[in-house]
């Protein structure tokens, strides 16, 4: 693991940011102690990771991105500096429920299976790579018929568990761990459970080198990886 050390205030740069929209918590509470620390400024571009993904390839310009998947083809491309892509850790899915409210058994497949069939209502992400990862799983365990008339369609499920409106959702660990009024019962049972691993780099044409190489060493310091692990990022094994 690499080292941080802050640089001094004569180098303080400005720096571009671009990041997937999962992990806007993490960094919400991380760059403001970099910028404090090291005296540079950072303006982030949250988004989709795949539409980041594509604008980079275009050319968008950027010092620092944060992508769900590996950067060889970015690299490939000239886009993102050989040798710097570094795993910042992966996250899965979980199961919540509105604070409060009983946590069913999801600890193995049939448990898990059981707490579906047994649910009034369950919110999924329509359109998102987790609202499509939970239709898939329900097919994998045969229920997804049985299912229909359960299932909530949404963009905002983690909140209408919140309201009472749904009684739990399918999403990924690090959107449930931020939003309010809602527990997480658990993470999915290993053998179920699917990982999107986040991944950041450095702009092969960046004119801010040292801070960009400077907020990378500290994204994976002992501090911030004890941030990403709270926030429901673990370190990839």
């Amino acid at each position: 693991m690499s080292i941080w050390s802050p640089l001094g205030p004569a180098a303080a740069a400005e720096i571009t940011l671009v990041a997937s929209n999962a992990i806007n918590a993490v960094l919400d509470e991380l760059v403001p102690q970099f910028e404090r620390a090291g005296g540079h400024k950072v303006t982030m571009r949250l988004g989709v990771a795949s539409a980041l993904r594509k604008e980079i390839a275009g050319g968008a310009a950027f010092d620092v991105a944060i992508l769900v998947g590996g950067l060889d083809d970015l690299v490939g491309q000239g886009k993102i500096s050989a040798g710097t892509p570094t795993a910042l850790g992966r996250s899965g899915y979980g199961l919540a429920v509105r604070a409060g409210a009983p946590k069913p058994d999801i600890g193995t497949t049939e448990a898990f299976k059981h707490a579906l069939l047994n649910a009034k209502s369950i919110g999924f992400t329509k359109g998102g790579g987790s609202g499509a990862y939970f239709l898939r799983l329900l097919d994998r365990l045969g229920i997804a018929d049985a299912m229909q008339p359960k299932l909530r369609p949404g963009t905002n499920m983690q909140a209408a568990v919140a309201r009472g409106e749904v009684e739990m959702t399918v999403n990924g660990i690090v959107p449930i761990l931020r939003a309010p009024g809602i527990t997480l019962v658990g993470p999915l049972p290993p053998e179920l459970q699917s990982y999107s691993t986040f991944v950041a780099g450095v702009s092969a044409t960046t004119r801010e080198r040292q801070a960009a190489m400077s907020l990378l060493r500290f994204l994976t310091s002992p501090d911030a990886v004890a941030v990403f692990k709270r926030r429901g990022v673990e370190l990839s094994p």
